[in-house]
């Protein structure tokens, strides 16, 4: 990736030879996107080295911003309930984000949320690229289809293939199903409770692969 002004690329913090740890220090210093500007922090991804499942979203949101972690907010919330409900124990899985800071708007005191550019993916992607070196999962999930797109090309379609586990020439298994937050802004009470079982079923197949 060409440089921007002094930033270094994501790859050029990236380097050979780090550990999750060295490449979440690595990442606090990344300026490869203007992201950086207005996040309070890079979020890292968070878990164990040996997870064989890793979760992907989308990008922090506010509460993960303010507290450098990812998924801890409302959607983390879901998710945990669905992960729970999978038969899935959160500390055994890594959750991370296809970029690493929270690109949002201001309405009025509220800072909400906007999706990332693909400029701004593309910047970001050598630190989850780094991130699924290291950890070598059984499995990935995607959750929503940024995450879905970024890793399996633009042309993927969520609502065809949801559920599904797939193997590529990089990934021996990957899986994508919607993002909890989706669940969070339906407003019709059954359709909440019918996407929240889908979920739970997609992540009982994940379970299942890994």
């Amino acid at each position: 990736m060409a440089r921007r002004g002094n930033a270094e690329s994501a790859s050029d913090l990236i380097g050979e030879g780090k550990s999750l740890d060295e490449l979440r220090e690595a990442s606090a210093q990344c300026k490869a996107c203007d992201l950086w500007k207005i996040g309070t922090q890079t979020v890292f991804g968070d878990g164990p080295t040996r997870s064989k499942i890793v979760l992907i979203g989308e990008q922090p949101g506010n509460d993960e911003d303010l507290t450098g972690q990812p998924f801890v907010g409302p959607s983390g919330r879901i998710l945990d309930k669905a992960l729970e409900a999978a038969g899935i124990p959160r500390d055994a899985t890594y959750v991370t984000n296809v970029v690493k800071h929270f690109r949002w708007e201001p309405r009025g005191k509220r800072r909400i949320h906007k999706k990332p550019s693909s400029i701004q993916i593309a910047a970001c992607s050598p630190w989850l690229e780094a991130e699924l070196e290291l950890l070598n999962p059984r499995i990935i999930v995607c959750l929503g289809a940024t995450a879905a797109q970024a890793l399996l090309g633009r042309t993927f379609r969520l609502t065809l293939h949801r559920g599904e586990v797939l193997s590529t020439s990089s990934y021996k298994a990957i899986m994508a199903t919607i993002h909890p937050s989706a669940i969070l802004r339906l407003r019709d009470e059954e359709q909440r409770h019918k996407e929240m079982d889908r979920l739970i079923d997609d992540l009982k197949v994940a379970a299942r692969s890994s």
